[in-house]
């Protein structure tokens, strides 16, 4: 035992705050405990907010933060400014970070990861289910041209399965990919995988103010520019997508048959949507396994410790990289 002179001059353990709760890592993050001191919230913003004015949080350098904003709203300008001044890192529990306002992050030197990859195979698996309840309402053969907007990690998955079903593909990325991550589908511009889809399936993140405008990238001029009869997948984030206009499409005929997963204004969905019998809807469950929430639980995790023990994220958002 150091002595009493010693032991009061020691530093404090950093500290480690969980936004809300785990579902299948508790046992790990409470393991972290013989490194750091881990702290959890859970209750409403203005509960929060209080806390960070307070100096509650005075000593935390990195948070935990689940996609759900039931505790603490999104991560706007307001709620970033109150964070504690020794936070360094966010981990955030979730592919897409549209909640979050990153340039105010960066301004504060706040590092943000998410959780990219480890969502993929899941996402693709209720893409492709998508497509085929979508197939079924519209006279599209399978040997189809699959175009990916969007061909991350989620979009190549997606790619693979199609594949296997016999679908040609082509996407378009703000860059294009390499070969070997290429595979065989095909680079196009934007206007031209509007042009050549049968099949369009949204794959992208929504936009962010630091980022190329992703909100609305599919509206009334984007459908004018489409197949007639085309078929609709978004599994990407709701916003993506005019759902205004998307009805307007699917009554005119523009839009042969669509498949949803995400919408525009959560949890509400259009009523028309509701009422039509050409699309197939989903309620938001692209990662919605045991083995997926876990997963991302897990790397949340691991960002975190990553972070304190070596100054570095595993998997920082491309703003923070």
């Amino acid at each position: 035992m150091l002595p009493r002179s010693l032991a009061a001059m020691s530093p404090a353990k950093p500290s480690l705050l969980l936004i809300g709760h785990l579902q299948h890592c508790q046992p790990e993050w409470t393991q972290l405990q013989s490194k750091y001191n881990l702290m959890q919230f859970h209750g409403t913003r203005p509960q929060f907010l209080s806390n960070c004015v307070s100096g509650s949080y005075s000593n935390v350098i990195g948070l935990y933060r689940t996609s759900s904003t039931t505790h603490t709203g999104h991560f706007d300008h307001e709620l970033i400014h109150h964070l504690p001044p020794t936070l360094k890192y966010i981990a955030l529990n979730a592919a897409g970070y549209d909640g979050m306002d990153i340039p105010a992050c960066i301004v504060r030197g706040i590092r943000v990861s998410n959780t990219p990859d480890v969502v993929a195979n899941a996402t693709a698996d209720v893409a492709m289910l998508l497509l085929l309840g979508a197939l079924r309402y519209a006279m599209i053969p399978l040997e189809a041209m699959l175009g990916i907007l969007g061909m991350g990690s989620i979009g190549q998955a997606l790619a693979r399965r199609a594949t296997g079903f016999g679908m040609k593909i082509i996407y378009h990325n703000r860059s294009r990919l390499p070969e070997e991550k290429e595979g065989s589908a095909s680079y196009v511009t934007f206007d031209e995988i509007l042009q050549q889809s049968d099949i369009l399936s949204l794959n992208l993140p929504l936009n962010l103010p630091a980022t190329p405008k992703t909100r609305h990238i599919i509206s009334g001029p984007e459908f004018r520019k489409m197949k007639d009869g085309v078929v609709i997948i978004n599994t990407g984030r709701g916003s993506l997508l005019d759902e205004t206009a998307l009805v307007e499409a699917l009554k005119t005929g523009k839009v042969g048959s669509a498949g949803v997963d995400v919408y525009e204004n959560e949890p509400e969905i259009h009523p028309e949507l509701l009422e039509n019998k050409r699309v197939m809807l989903l309620p938001h469950i692209g990662t919605t396994t045991v083995e997926m929430k876990r997963e991302m639980e897990l790397l949340t995790i691991r960002n975190l410790e990553s972070a304190l023990d070596t100054g570095h994220l595993l998997t920082p958002i491309p703003e923070c990289s």
